[in-house]
């Protein structure tokens, strides 16, 4: 491991972490902690620290709403490192992705350069979603960083709205901002609750498809997210932006089937549905979400998500440059996935 992200007799590293109570960023406070890091974790005040239990993390509550506020919360404090992993993906009203996803990186990017914080590196993370529905037509093709954006949830738009902040906007150009980001593509793994959806799902004997044609997924286990996550602290040009996955392709079916297989096999019922029917029922989910006021795993962005037939990225930059080697393919990856939810008592 690098050494300038060791604890050493000299020098120790002190790294901020957004978003620590949430499913990425709680394992990057641990990884922080391996590496002998003066680890400090962002949270807000209602945040479970269920996954932060380790007794040398040191907390701070952030007010990503209220730059003067961030100020006064961060003022005092010189890190080397932030990780920059709060954040939405779900939402009752579009504008509240911007305002979390896009108004927030802004209030915190701008709160760190009015302290003229000392920073190593700031690692956005960001997401694939900010391309949509690109290179659809078969043979599919990899999106690659020369592709146009064309963003087709409000969870994407946002994030890329952030992108572009960071990388035009003028207070970043001004201050030599150093930013990395990171666009991983569907990230799982323990703790993660979205796909466990899916798992539990099978587990009651039914697995759920939409469209006919071929689609094409990636996946990258959080894990390996986190590799990525240190190095770009460690060795990431500043002005880069990177995409994660595991850097294989698979089929639609094959995260179900590797799921099913790891709870014995129960028997089940395989639906495809076409696209209308998902429509149908997104739409449904975003009404009953606004009603009861509580946020429907199949809503309008979950709709153009699913309805998405391409989903291949290119990661070779992120292996030439970084030194990126995803270590855990499917194979490996849900095995692990699927034993911490028995283990836990999710499953």
């Amino acid at each position: 491991m690098h050494p300038n992200l060791r604890q050493t007799k000299t020098i120790r590293m002190k790294i901020l972490i957004t978003g620590a109570s949430g499913f990425i960023g709680s394992f990057i406070v641990e990884e922080a902690l391996n590496r002998g890091m003066e680890t400090w974790a962002a949270v807000r005040g209602s945040s479970s620290k269920r996954f932060l239990q380790d007794k040398r993390i040191h907390f701070i509550e952030l007010d990503l709403s209220n730059q003067r506020q961030v100020e006064q919360q961060l003022k005092g404090h010189q890190f080397d490192y932030v990780v920059h992993a709060a954040g939405v993906t779900k939402c009752l009203r579009a504008q509240d992705f911007f305002d979390i996803n896009t108004s927030g990186t802004k209030c915190l990017v701008r709160a760190l350069i009015a302290l003229h914080m000392p920073l190593r590196k700031f690692v956005y993370l960001s997401s694939l979603s900010i391309f949509g529905a690109i290179h659809e037509k078969q043979p599919y093709e990899p999106i690659r960083e020369t592709d146009e954006p064309q963003p087709n949830t409000a969870y994407g738009k946002s994030k890329l709205e952030a992108e572009r902040w960071l990388i035009n906007g003028l207070e970043c150009r001004e201050a030599n901002f150093p930013y990395v980001i990171l666009r991983p593509t569907g990230v799982y793994g323990p703790r993660e609750r979205d796909y466990f959806l899916m798992a539990k799902s099978i587990k009651q004997h039914s697995d759920f498809a939409v469209g006919y044609r071929r689609q094409d997924i990636t996946f990258v286990y959080v894990q390996d997210v986190v590799q990525a996550v240190f190095l770009a602290c460690e060795k990431g040009p500043v002005g880069r932006a990177y995409f994660l996955s595991d850097g294989q392709v698979y089929q639609s079916t094959t995260f179900s089937n590797l799921i099913r297989r790891e709870l014995g096999n129960p028997w089940w019922i395989r639906i495809t549905a076409p696209i209308w029917v998902l429509r149908i029922v997104t739409w449904a989910g975003d009404k009953i979400g606004h009603l009861t006021g509580k946020i429907s795993a199949l809503n309008n962005d979950k709709y153009h998500i699913l309805k998405q037939r391409n989903w291949q990225c290119d990661i070779q930059p992120a292996i030439d440059e970084l030194g990126y080697r995803p270590e855990y393919p499917l194979e490996r990856g849900v095995p692990l996935t699927i034993k911490w939810y028995q283990e836990n008592g999710w499953l």
